[in-house]
């Protein structure tokens, strides 16, 4: 059937011919013009329907309806249009001319300035969107901001390298290529006779339609990029006022928080890209077999907080969480991550979230010795200016390691040491931290699941053929056995540990090779192992058909040591063992996600820029 439409177009092609382009009207020259545009013109057409339009098939049709074969007739008409166009040049029936310079040059190069200005836009927009999506999954606006205000030094290379072969020259190139049709003057002329010729396309209505095919261009483009960042988050962000925060915000450094005499150590996982679909379907997982056996056992011995009536389950997309620092910042502060309202303020040295009050600031008062661990570079997002601002701190990252030649200087594998070895840096760290006599703080973020494919060690097993399942499988076994290390050590006995994917995956490869669907949920993993006693044994209510989101763990994990909380919220995030109510369930989360979004004083004022707080919301409760 596209054969045929193809071939109508075609035979309109070739009376086209005829009647303008050929001075030699007899039978068999005319008969000639017919077979060469049903030849060139059909499969001219049907490359394009396989390789552009990617229909899947052009002989087996019975899949296509009839808005396939108005579009294909379309696309071959075309196609004719272009191979008519390139036989008329060959055969100097239309040729191009280089016109005199316009009257009103400097108007015409406004135009033209603008028609290439407009056309970038249009192609960042459409494929810088495109590219992030499908690179790093449900990414949004405000995440790209901070992620391209903050330092970048130490990004796995492969990002570079796919960024630029991929958004980066598609824009370069397309937009070179429209740049030379607007910026080089010809007119198109038609040779009727061996004397006379007629314009038929002059530079004057090309320049216009450039401007217009330039504004629609970015038009659009604008609006994938709406589509697939959430672009309307921006307005939010700059320009619509909420008072959300402030209604909600329980103030860390003025909150009433009573420790236990004994303080409990804690040590705090974020697993990269962890999440409760890597385990198998009748678990809630996504996946036929489970990629996650050992946690999964663990998990017994744990309070894992869930969002539906099974045992597995996690919270759900909160505003300013879905990325590793915004994670981290979410599960101490008990904030969004939101973009800057003023200034760069997430990487300035010692702007981290100046105002904030965070969990290593408290953990500080009350004599904590604390490390934070990364096998990549903790410049990378600023994430080493978070930490060293706020709290007494040692940052244990790829730099550290190889200036305490714990690694050689030119040693690098995927965003800086495997987790191999940043699983026994850190036996010796927790060792060294009990060793001091005070309670210990040890953070790890791990990155042998971070896209992209994740990273297997040599001489590890590799029993799927998707190179992430590998690493999430390995992931899971490198992990229990440092636990299962800490079991043993005569500190066990009084440390907490805290396990949690820090956002879902951004691998998208992975969740196409096995077919995920967007009907299913995707939640991060969570879990805490040997809680204070006071907490130990939470009641199903509590721990079941639970709606929260990051920012909830930071009192949640104040409460797993021992701390007793006034009120039971810390930032916006309350205490998910003490039963009472987050703001995802007292409000809706689609509201609550809304508001936050939205310009808060309180955030671009007091956390922010750190000024006083009663400038911002006045003398209250805060």
């Amino acid at each position: 059937m596209f054969i045929l439409v193809a071939s109508v177009a075609a035979l309109l092609m070739a009376v086209l011919e005829i009647c303008f382009f050929s001075d030699n009207k007899k039978v068999t020259t005319c008969i000639g013009i017919v077979l060469k545009n049903l030849i060139v013109v059909d499969v001219a057409s049907i490359a394009v329907q396989r390789y552009v339009m990617k229909y899947q098939h052009f002989i087996d049709t019975s899949m296509y309806s009839k808005i396939h074969f108005i579009k294909f007739f379309g696309v071959s008409l075309v196609v004719g249009l272009i191979v008519q166009l390139f036989f008329a040049i060959l055969s100097g029936r239309v040729f191009f001319n280089k016109p005199e310079l316009p009257k009103h040059k400097h108007v015409a190069r406004i135009i033209k300035i603008i028609s290439v200005i407009l056309f970038a836009i249009g192609a960042i927009a459409k494929y810088g969107a495109l590219w992030a999506r499908e690179a790093f999954g449900a990414v949004t606006a405000d995440q790209m901001i901070i992620n391209l205000i903050s330092p970048t030094e130490g990004t796995e290379a492969s990002v570079y390298i796919d960024g630029f072969e991929g958004p980066v020259f598609t824009v370069l190139a397309l937009t070179v290529a429209f740049s030379v049709i607007v910026f080089t003057r010809f007119d198109i002329l038609y040779k009727k006779s061996e004397k006379k010729s007629v314009k038929l396309f002059g530079d004057w209505p090309k320049r216009l339609i450039c401007l217009a095919l330039a504004g629609f261009f970015a038009y659009s483009g604008m609006g994938i990029a709406n589509d697939q960042l959430d672009l309307y988050m921006v307005i939010n962000s700059y320009f619509i006022n909420s008072s959300f925060i402030e209604d909600n915000y329980a103030d860390p450094e003025t909150t009433n928080i009573e420790f236990p005499e004994t303080k409990r150590n804690l040590i705090h996982i974020y697993l990269e890209s962890w999440e409760n679909s890597y385990l198998s379907k009748d678990l809630g997982g996504f996946m036929n077999e489970n990629l996650m056996p050992n946690l999964t056992e663990l998990s017994k011995e744990g309070v894992i907080f869930s969002d539906t009536e099974n045992y597995f389950g996690g919270p759900h997309y909160g505003t300013g969480t879905q990325w590793s620092i915004a994670s981290m910042v979410n599960q101490t502060t008990g904030l969004p991550m939101k973009a800057p309202g003023y200034k760069n303020t997430y990487g300035t040295d010692g702007n981290f979230l100046p105002g904030a009050y965070t969990l290593g600031e408290i953990l500080e008062s009350q004599g904590y010795e604390q490390t934070m661990m990364i096998g990549a570079s903790a410049v990378f997002g600023a994430l080493d200016q978070y930490y060293l601002t706020h709290g007494n701190w040692t940052v244990f990252d790829y730099n550290y390691a190889k200036q305490n030649g714990l690694i050689p200087q030119d040693y690098k594998v995927f965003w800086g040491y495997e987790d191999d070895k940043l699983y026994e840096f850190a036996k010796d760290e927790a060792t060294r931290l009990y060793e001091t006599g005070k309670p210990f703080n040890l953070t790890i973020e791990t990155a042998d699941t971070h896209r992209p494919n994740g990273y297997v060690s040599p001489g590890k097993e590799t029993p799927y053929p998707n190179p992430y399942a590998n690493a999430i499988w390995n992931s899971d076994k490198d992990v229990m056995e440092f636990i299962n290390w800490i079991k043993e050590q005569p500190f066990y006995e009084n440390t907490t540990i805290v396990l949690i994917g820090d956002h879902v995956s951004m691998e998208t490869t992975f969740f196409e090779f096995y077919g995920f669907t967007d009907d299913y949920l995707r939640t991060q993993y969570n879990c805490i192992i040997n809680p204070d006693p006071s907490v130990a044994n939470p009641d199903k209510s509590v721990t079941t058909n639970r709606l929260w989101a990051n920012w909830d763990y930071f009192p949640t994990i104040i409460a797993a040591l021992g701390g007793k909380i006034e009120g039971e919220r810390l930032g916006v995030g309350t205490n998910l063992f003490s039963g009472e109510p987050t703001i995802f369930e007292q409000y809706g989360e689609d509201k609550a996600n809304t508001e936050l979004e939205k310009k808060s004083s309180l955030y671009n004022e007091k956390i922010l820029e750190a000024e006083n707080m009663s400038d911002v919301i006045g003398d209250g409760p805060y």
